[in-house]
């Protein structure tokens, strides 16, 4: 678990590290222009959409070390041909290349986490995870930029070629892991292998997960760096440096607040956990509303712009013990890798449609924009509280299991006595 740890603080890193220099990089230092540079970060999400539902297949079948040292190999490759690309061309393939990789990275890895945990223990691994996740994005973006410098080429060469190395360098950490044996397809009972796609639509409680997931990351994620900052700059008059500063502030309430939040959330229902988490949202749109249309001072904007970054952050830090952990407990026997993967597709197709919708609209639909994801924050807590009526006691309350043997494949399959005591002994 260590070991998959170090591999989600390292592939963060590398991540944080050149991402956001990517337009720059493209656009002005190599000279391609602004549409070569939209278009190699839509690159990113396109070829993510594409290798996401093989991937699960391919967890499954094979397990997910071999398919996490290859994605690390192709986005390794993928990087250091970035950093040399001179064209167009071979700057999008490149850009396919790392966008695949990086892809297929977080579903191999959660299942890993998955495999290496109980249901008492993996609520606490994924809050580490995403607190490592987060913390590796932050040094990695400040690294990073220190080092680029958009005068020079070769500064940019020396940054992709150092992620590429990184990578690499992950390869040899995780050729080290011996993950316990988990079920494989070919393991699984008969009813289990057929048709995994047909079957995880069958199961209703994962269908309206994955719709849950679409409105959080849509409504969260998606705006982050596209609608909210636009909406900021227009609407509240933020400057730059308190846009960074509100980034900071996000990411700094994940740090600080992770692991007190999982003390919290570790005896409560996942299902009201999550539930909370939009109204929690809700407010930070308030905020949001006060900063850009309450025609206070520049300083109360400003603060309250920032609050609502760090509500957000909050939130986050409430979602990661809750969401990933309950997507392994709804998983049958040997198909983690596949509803692993397909939330992680789940999460890119909110990841990109939410800065194409956004974005316009915080750039110009300034009260519309405000209103229009304050209601998706409130729809994600009455998409919470109906999940939790499909879910079993189990699944929404993994403290009360006895023993590993979880739900497998939905609310009305429970086969697992709950003990009197809450403490599972």
């Amino acid at each position: 678990m260590r070991r998959i740890h170090v591999g989600n603080a390292l592939s963060a890193f590398g991540l944080g590290f050149t991402v956001p220099y990517l337009y720059v990089y493209v656009a002005q230092v190599r000279g391609l222009g602004a549409v070569t540079a939209g278009l190699v970060l839509a690159v990113f999400a396109v070829a993510a959409l594409i290798v996401l539902p093989f991937a699960g297949r391919a967890i499954v079948r094979r397990g997910p070390l071999p398919v996490l040292l290859a994605a690390l190999v192709t986005a390794a490759l993928g990087s250091l041909s970035l950093g040399l690309a001179g064209n167009a061309t071979a700057v999008l393939l490149s850009a396919a290349a790392l966008g695949a990789g990086q892809a297929v990275m977080q579903p191999a890895l959660a299942t890993m986490i998955v495999d290496c945990s109980t249901a008492e223990t993996r609520s606490r691994a994924f809050a580490t995870q995403f607190f490592l996740q987060n913390l590796g994005l932050g040094v990695g973006g400040l690294i990073g930029g220190h080092l680029v410098d958009a005068t020079r080429v070769s500064s940019f060469t020396l940054l992709f070629a150092i992620e590429a190395a990184m990578f690499l360098l992950l390869v040899v950490v995780m050729a080290t892991v011996r993950t316990p044996h988990s079920p494989r397809m070919e393991d699984a009972p008969a009813g289990s292998a057929k048709g995994s796609w047909k079957q995880l639509l069958g199961n209703r409680a994962m269908v309206q997960l994955c719709v849950l997931g679409f409105v959080l990351f849509f409504a969260c994620y998606g705006q982050f760096e596209s609608g909210l900052s636009a909406y900021g700059v227009e609407a509240a008059g933020i400057s730059t440096s308190a846009l960074g500063t509100a980034l900071a502030a996000n990411t700094a309430m994940i740090v600080v607040a992770q692991f007190a939040v999982l003390r919290f959330v570790e005896r409560r229902r996942r299902s009201r956990v999550i539930a909370s988490v939009g109204l929690i949202w809700a407010v930070a749109w308030l905020a949001a509303a006060y900063a850009g249309l309450g025609h206070g001072s520049q300083e109360m904007a400003t603060a309250a712009f920032v609050s609502t970054y760090a509500l957000f952050g909050l939130g986050e830090a409430m979602l990661s013990p809750t969401v990933a952990p309950l997507v392994a407990d709804l998983a049958p026997a040997g198909m983690a890798g596949q509803y692993n993967s397909a939330f992680a597709l789940v999460k890119q197709l909110a990841l990109a449609v939410g800065p194409a919708v956004g974005g316009p609209m915080g750039a110009s639909l300034h009260a519309p924009y405000v209103v229009t994801f304050l209601l998706f924050s409130l729809g994600i807590t009455w998409l919470a509280l109906r999940l939790g009526r499909q879910l079993s006691a189990v699944q929404d309350q993994p403290w009360v299991a006895r023993s590993r043997v979880v739900t497998r494949g939905g609310a009305g399959d429970a086969r697992v006595s709950a003990p009197t005591s809450p403490s599972g002994v």
